[in-house]
């Protein structure tokens, strides 16, 4: 079972992947197109953090019916 962390730095790394290849000129035009298409709807770092705390916040209050996907904090990665 993959742990909220490990799904939050999952993402995070997509992210600087995609990036890298959608920069690299070495890679094909057609790749870094297709890359530079996936990052405009991509999370960032910042938007897997922030949508941690905001599901670990509805955890303390009691909302929600899952549990959580992401995490506020990179001190596990």
């Amino acid at each position: 079972m993959t742990m909220p962390f490990e799904r939050s730095r999952s993402v995070a790394q997509t992210h600087a992947f995609l990036t890298e290849l959608a920069r690299d000129t070495e890679v094909p035009e057609r790749i870094r197109q297709n890359a530079h298409f996936l990052l405009r709807h991509f999370p960032t770092k910042h938007d897997v953090l922030q949508a941690g705390r905001i599901e670990e916040q509805a955890k303390k209050i009691g909302v929600g019916t899952f549990g959580p996907v992401f995490c506020s904090s990179t001190e596990d990665w």
